[in-house]
């Protein structure tokens, strides 16, 4: 594979020397095509002393007519347009070098264009499309690059469902997003296999248009339970929300309820406009599990749906959550009470030392605005190597929030922390630090500080600092 414009130029000195296109590049990669042409011309000088390499070890006759296909390829992207032009005519007798046929559909240079884009339009059959969709649809992104993209579309509209099975697998996102639009457009395929497609494409493009196309298909009992399974059943949350609203057309929306307490914030929107459009309450629904007795069983989206649709006096709700036996509703609490406003630090700054990352996550963003108001020492002692990395990292975020010589004395303590991302982070701190309206002036613990970090500055900037705090000379 070529990766970039020098690989390229090094291919076009082997194809000067008369390696065979084939094995000097990968001839199903549209990159490796590109590359090469670009590699071609390395230089736009028009000196001598500054053409490309490969013209000075090979360079080309006056007359094409004789030259293999290696060399023709050089020509095709060679730097004298009218050299372009004649290798575009020439390339017929050569059906491998198609694919710069393309990239010559986009040329700058008028007339080597048109002569291109007629032979594009002679020779692209369905099987060669197939091939070059992925680099017609690249070139297809440059000026002057639609030609090639309207006869791919011209060409495939007539490609069968075993034809376009091929594109759709391919690597290229953009291949499948074009595939899927043209098999949508043709009603190439069933509602069933559009709903699978959009369930198991990771591309959210692809997987939007094929749950809409899907969708439409709604219109008795037998579509639905060929579309609406796999879309509810999606790992992506966007597949899953066009199911739950899908629910609604197919008068089902009883079934929606059991989307409340999905992972995804999307979802459960849907799921809420879904069961109210029957008359249902979400936040009823919420508020019956979050004080269920057998709240063990209590999903976190659950808890979260709460505080989306709720309203302050939920909070209460929340709070005796915050000691839940799983992480999941500690953690969704915790956010819930901040979505709220309802934070009391007295209450959440316990949780900086729960054992789930999450929790602890959650709760360093909700204290954020309190950071001043929490106990500094408490937080320091959060910070020492003893600590699991994430109670480390919650604590120190909120020390560097809180700002003057307590986020100064955390960021420099860090600085050999174990972990490599933790000290980074440290060391930034120190470098932005200034001096805040509550550091006294002149704190020789400031100096000494700034002296343990040194090697984070300019000798400069070192003096800067100090002087901006009123230490050294």
């Amino acid at each position: 594979m070529l990766e970039d414009t020098e690989d390229g130029t090094a291919a076009a000195l082997r194809l000067a020397g008369g390696a065979p296109l084939r094995s000097t590049l990968d001839v199903a990669d549209p990159s490796d095509w590109l590359a090469l042409d670009a590699g071609v011309r390395e230089v736009a000088w028009y000196r001598p002393q500054f053409l490309p390499e490969w013209e000075h070890t090979a360079p080309l006759p006056a007359d094409l007519t004789q030259l293999g296909e290696s060399r023709l390829a050089l020509a095709l992207c060679h730097r004298d347009g009218r050299i372009r032009q004649e290798a575009v005519r020439r390339s017929v007798q050569y059906p491998g070098l198609l694919p710069l046929v393309v990239i010559r559909c986009a040329d700058w240079a008028g007339p080597v264009r048109e002569c291109a884009r007629q032979l594009l339009r002679k020779a692209l059959d369905m099987d060669s499309a197939l091939g070059l969709a992925p680099l017609i649809l690249r070139v297809g992104r440059r000026d002057r690059g639609a030609f090639g993209v309207d006869v791919l579309d011209q060409v495939l509209r007539r490609a069968s469902r075993g034809q376009f099975a091929v594109l759709f697998t391919d690597s290229d996102r953009i291949v499948r997003r074009f595939a899927y639009r043209l098999a949508v457009e043709g009603r190439l395929l069933r509602p069933a296999e559009l709903a699978r497609a959009a369930a198991l494409d990771q591309d959210t493009m692809v997987q939007d248009l094929c749950a809409t196309a899907a969708l439409k298909a709604l219109a008795d009992e037998e579509a639905y339970e060929d579309v609406l399974p796999p879309l509810l059943s999606a790992r992506n949350p966007r597949t899953r929300a066009a199911g739950v609203t899908g629910l609604r057309r197919a008068g089902r929306s009883e079934q929606a309820e059991s989307f409340l307490s999905d992972r995804s914030a999307l979802v459960r929107a849907c799921a809420r406009y879904v069961v109210r459009q029957q008359g249902g309450d979400p936040s009823a629904w919420y508020r019956e599990r979050c004080t269920a007795p057998d709240s063990l069983e209590l999903s976190p989206g659950a808890v979260i749906g709460l505080a989306e649709c709720g309203n302050r006096q939920d909070a209460r709700l929340l709070l005796p959550l915050l000691g839940h036996p799983a992480a999941g509703v500690r953690a969704r609490a915790v956010a819930g009470l901040r979505a709220l406003d309802c934070v009391d630090a007295k209450q959440l700054w316990p949780l900086l030392d729960d054992p789930a990352a999450g929790v602890v996550r959650e709760t360093a963003v909700a204290l954020l605005p309190s950071a001043e108001e929490l106990p500094a020492d408490w937080l320091l002692e959060r910070t020492s190597s003893e600590r699991p990395r994430h109670v480390r990292v919650g604590a120190f975020r909120l020390l560097d929030a809180r700002g003057g010589i307590v986020a100064l004395r955390a960021a420099v303590g860090l600085l050999r922390d174990p972990d490599t991302k933790l000290r980074t982070w440290a060391g930034q701190s120190v470098q932005r630090w200034r001096p805040s309206a509550d550091v006294r002036r002149g704190d020789a613990e400031v100096g000494e500080l700034l002296d343990r970090s040194r090697h984070l500055f300019s000798d400069h900037v070192l003096r800067r600092r100090k002087w901006e705090a009123g230490v050294g000379s």
